[in-house]
């Protein structure tokens, strides 16, 4: 927690839309790619908390219910000039308070991972971040007649329910609201959706994400779709390295540049074995 021999004058409070500029900036010190309205987007759905001294944002942290039993969170950044502090560590405190007893998934840097062990947080395995100038990657074909199509309206629940079954979580309002400022697409067969993947700016240009299907080959058909309309253009698409879809990816045009660690606290979602989520939304939302 934080004390009064190091940390005079450094308060704790909950984020709001006018601490928005505060923490892009925040997140353009320490070298992360997200604009303000990506900022929007995460506290939109979601909740946190600042670090402030005098004055001045310091630190954020933030989480997102994904369902009464499960959480994901994120965006714990501390200024530079003050790490080593606590901050960080007293962040993290309140926003667990906030979760409770849930199992709360995050996506670690190497150096934020020996904190997290400490708070209880086991690490699952490895994600993969790949970005480029995505290709123009030739049509995938996959398997029993499957097709991918530009999504409908209609096709929303369905495409919540995949989401739930990928994950093991109740992701029902975050990928209504993710729906409302992307594009999405399916993967159609027999008439019905049976996978999908979303589309949207983000960063430094537009991220893929989450991604989910019932093979590699149908995964590979849903991005292959993206790059009819945005071959050259700058894409992001973070996976879980056991999915096996990296060096397709690499093939596309987008390298694989950093790795980040998958952890769980208080156990783990229970994933449907027949559907996966090859890429997550980002590594705050996972």
């Amino acid at each position: 927690m934080l004390t009064e021999t190091n940390l005079a004058a450094i308060t704790c409070r909950r984020m709001d839309d006018g601490d928005i500029a505060a923490a892009h900036a925040l997140s353009q010190a320490v070298r992360w790619p997200h604009r303000a309205e990506d900022w929007q987007f995460v506290l939109r759905v979601g909740s946190g908390w600042v670090a402030e001294q005098d004055g001045a944002v310091i630190g954020t942290g933030l989480s997102w219910k994904q369902g009464d039993h499960h959480a994901s969170l994120g965006m714990i950044i501390v200024s530079p000039e003050r790490h080593g502090k606590g901050i960080g560590r007293e962040l993290m405190r309140r926003v667990l308070e906030d979760l409770g007893d849930r199992c709360i998934l995050l996506n670690a840097t190497a150096a934020g991972q020996p904190l997290y062990e400490r708070m209880g947080f086991v690490p699952l395995g490895t994600l993969c971040q790949h970005q480029g100038s995505m290709a123009a990657i030739p049509a995938v074909v996959p398997a029993g007649g499957a097709r991918v199509r530009p999504a409908a309206p209609q096709d929303l629940p369905a495409i919540v329910a995949l989401a739930n079954r990928a994950t093991g979580m109740a992701r029902d309002a975050l990928v209504r609201e993710l729906a409302g400022i992307a594009e999405v697409s399916v993967l159609e067969r027999d008439g019905a959706p049976v996978g999908f993947s979303i589309m949207r700016q983000f960063g430094r240009g537009r991220v893929i994400g989450p991604l989910v299907a019932p093979d590699a080959e149908g995964a590979k058909a849903l991005v292959a779709h993206w790059s009819d309309a945005y071959a050259g253009t700058f894409v992001r698409i973070d996976i879980d390295d056991a999915t096996g879809l990296g060096p397709w990816l690499e093939q596309a045009g987008l390298a694989r540049v950093d790795t980040a660690v998958i952890m769980a606290r208080n156990g783990e979602p229970r994933r449907d074995a027949d559907i996966t989520q090859f890429a997550i939304i980002n590594q705050a939302l996972c």
